[in-house]
């Protein structure tokens, strides 16, 4: 007998979650995705702020399914979608499939302005957060020789976006300048340095509480964050912010916090593609008009009664609608009734420093000390491997009581790497470095 054939599109958390679950059902399974890596998403910001190496948040999908001959990963770009043949046309070849998950996540929305995706950084991935650790490392090089209009420019860093990862990066680097760059630059004054998080409404991390909100900025504030409320961007390039006010502000590093939005395949019927470039799915996953298909995750809409304007893109949304999927998956096999999505939200919450962080549970919010152990402790239960957990929590230990980290390191791709296509588009053209 024919084992069916399962593709999962993306290894994100609902991918892997998806895989991990349904790995021991007898199926043929393949995943397949543009990395060899599972990312820890939550953590970018440590790695773009050299408080974490890259290897402590990712880890080797072929690590995970060693032992399970019927898992297969394929590392390669997906092309296209072709439904009607039950196939899934990729650099490397074409992959069919009896049932398709999609889990490709999400990627920066820049909302349609070209000059602000050519130049912002943005931090969805981990290439992306090396390049922006580049980016900031480079800045401080740079300042040692520079003045004038120029030296404003790199001692402004700006992070738009006021939501969990724009609050978090702000912090991070708001304690890099008080606490790092003074011991490795000892001949600079950083107090000209200015971290500045702009946030187009009213309020820092908008879908929390009152009391987590209203906190949040106070610990910005405290850091020495300049947190700019009502203002949104008109346009970026690459050395002046122009805001829609008609205002503007000098910078060279512009970073892009500021939206998300679904990374659709192509093949997918645009009918069925809604707000945000998501998916519109039932309560199984099963991609509206598609019997095979199925889409979890960020890049999946579904309208429940308590969530009519889809789920939060939010990693546990993720992990749970993997979880249901496999679930139900295992149920065709034996064809019984499938199991409806339902989200129980356990909360949000967000660090801003050390000993600052805010968290709202579904029975009480708090703030604080307590907060800040609490957002660690979760962190660090979410991480992988147990290898991966040691090493962040070493790392973590000694920037508690040091201040400081020992991972500042500019890692440029060479020239050979660009000519071979090994580097990422993302990272930082060598050419350009050189001609610094």
């Amino acid at each position: 007998m024919t084992k069916r054939r399962i593709v999962i599109l993306g290894a994100g958390f609902a991918g892997l979650q998806l895989a991990r679950q349904i790995k021991d059902t007898g199926c043929d399974v393949t995943i397949i995705d543009q990395y060899n890596f599972h990312q820890f998403q939550p953590l970018f910001y440590q790695v773009a702020t050299a408080r974490l190496e890259p290897s402590s948040i990712s880890f080797p999908l072929r690590k995970v399914f060693q032992r399970k001959r019927n898992v297969h990963v394929r590392i390669t770009k997906v092309e296209e979608i072709d439904t009607a043949n039950n196939s899934v046309i990729t650099e490397d070849g074409v992959f069919e499939y009896d049932q398709l998950i999609i889990a490709t996540g999400c990627t920066s929305n820049y909302f349609g302005n070209k000059e602000i995706e050519k130049y912002a950084f943005p931090m969805k991935s981990t290439t992306e957060a090396i390049t922006l650790r580049n980016r900031i490392l480079l800045n401080f090089e740079d300042a040692l020789s520079a003045n004038g209009e120029e030296l404003d420019e790199i001692l402004n860093i700006a992070v738009v976006g006021g939501g969990p990862t724009g609050v978090e990066l702000a912090g991070a680097l708001a304690e890099m300048k008080k606490n790092v760059l003074p011991r490795d630059y000892p001949d600079m004054d950083f107090s000209h340095l200015k971290i500045h998080l702009i946030e187009g409404l009213g309020n820092t991390l908008a879908n929390m509480s009152e009391g987590s909100k209203r906190k949040s900025q106070e610990y910005l504030e405290e850091l020495g964050v300049k947190v700019m409320l009502n203002t949104l961007v008109d346009t970026y390039d690459g050395h002046t912010i122009t805001f829609k006010d008609g205002t503007s502000l000098k910078t060279r590093t512009m970073i892009w916090a500021a939206g998300v939005m679904g990374n659709v395949p192509v093949g997918i019927p645009k009918d069925i593609i809604v707000r945000g470039n998501r998916i519109k799915v039932d309560r199984h996953n099963r991609v509206e008009g598609l019997g095979n298909v199925y889409a979890i995750g960020d890049v999946s809409y579904m309208e429940t009664p308590k969530y009519p304007k889809g789920h939060p893109q939010v990693a546990n949304v993720a992990v749970n609608q993997g979880k249901t999927l496999a679930k139900n998956l295992k149920r065709l096999l034996h064809n019984k009734p499938l199991t409806e999505f339902e989200y129980k939200d356990p909360g949000s919450l967000a660090t801003i420093g050390k000993r600052k962080a805010v968290v709202d549970l579904p029975f009480i919010s708090f703030q604080g000390f307590i907060a800040w152990l609490f957002w660690m402790f979760l962190h660090l239960m979410l991480i992988l491997s147990v290898k991966n957990k040691l090493i962040i929590f070493f790392n973590w230990a000694i920037s508690y009581f040091t201040n400081d980290t020992t991972l500042r390191l500019i890692l440029l791709p060479t020239r050979k790497q660009v000519e071979m296509g090994i580097a990422h588009h993302s990272m930082e053209d060598p050419e350009q470095v050189v001609k610094k």
